[in-house]
């Protein structure tokens, strides 16, 4: 186990539950290593890009590629249920 995922518990066989898997890890790693080592090759792909189809798409291709090396996080959604729904309430409180 990596020394970043020490803590995490085991609720059956196989491996943690929010640790990767030695693919994925190895995948996101050399994807990792690929963007830092050719930064500035992917700089000159992604102003081509710009030039021969507009900033949009190159902004397109640059977020496809970062999905990859900065893993997304996942939308949580807060609710409560019928009879204790989630409140929020805001107000202002006068100055003292």
């Amino acid at each position: 186990m990596s020394a970043g995922f020490k803590n995490l518990k085991k609720a059956g066989p196989g491996r943690p539950k929010g640790l990767p898997n030695k693919a994925t890890a190895n995948a996101r790693e050399a994807i990792a290593r690929f963007v830092d080592g050719n930064a500035h090759r992917v700089e000159a792909w992604l102003n081509k890009i710009e030039a021969d189809e507009g900033a949009a798409a190159a902004f397109r291709c640059f977020s496809d590629l970062l999905e990859y090396h900065v893993p997304k996080l996942s939308r949580t959604e807060h609710t409560g249920d019928k009879e204790n729904p989630v409140r929020v309430e805001i107000g202002w409180k006068a100055p003292q």
